[in-house]
């Protein structure tokens, strides 16, 4: 079960956002991913807690920030209710799109298990819905994926193999690399792995 902790920041100038302390793990149903996120100063800012199916799909997504909430799942495409600080105001929303995204690292993973990408394969077309900060509005994103190059490092326990991918927005066409071993980020625009107690999740 890998532990660690992300730093998160603007990938334009670097500002520092949040820390996201985190651990995940494969399981029965599939994988799960908890986190807490706290602000530079370290007070506690949110929270990130993410189920997948053995398919890569969402089936419990539960965030929290700045007071709001969010809760979904793959249903009819994907399906959420938001919920303001008081409470008092619930509204919820379905797209026709194959799963969520938002800032934690946790989404790029999910990402790549949902499309299952081999060095090989052609760029694989995705549409998400992305909860932005800091009050997780919803929005929809279509992306483009491909694995662009696949290593094998050795390391002190057993060999770790890290996919390089590139990620494009459709909507804008700009275009960025993702760096993943197993379930856990190693870099991607706005993330930075500080620490790692223990090695990543080999997928089967």
């Amino acid at each position: 079960m890998p532990r660690g902790r992300y730093s998160l920041h603007d990938p334009h100038d670097h500002t520092p956002l949040a820390e996201e302390h985190f651990h995940c793990a494969p399981g029965p149903s599939g994988w799960r991913y908890v986190s807490q996120l706290t602000t530079p100063t370290g007070d506690h800012s949110g929270s990130v807690d993410l189920t997948l199916d053995e398919l890569g799909r969402p089936i419990r997504l539960e965030l929290h920030a700045a007071g709001w909430q969010v809760r979904g799942a793959a249903l009819d495409g994907v399906t959420w209710v938001r919920t303001d600080p008081t409470g008092a105001h619930a509204t919820e929303g379905n797209v026709r799109a194959h799963a969520f995204t938002g800032t934690s690292p946790a989404f790029l993973v999910a990402t790549t298990r949902l499309l299952r990408l081999t060095p090989s394969a052609s760029a694989t077309r995705v549409r998400l819905v992305a909860f932005t900060d800091p009050v997780l509005a919803p929005r929809t994103v279509d992306q483009s994926w491909a694995l662009v190059k696949r290593e094998t490092h050795g390391t002190d326990n057993a060999p770790l193999t890290v996919d390089e991918y590139q990620v494009t927005a459709l909507d804008t066409g700009e275009q960025h690399a993702v760096h993943i071993a197993g379930d856990v980020v190693l870099a991607a625009p706005g993330i930075e792995l500080e620490d790692l107690d223990s090695p990543p999740s080999v997928f089967a």
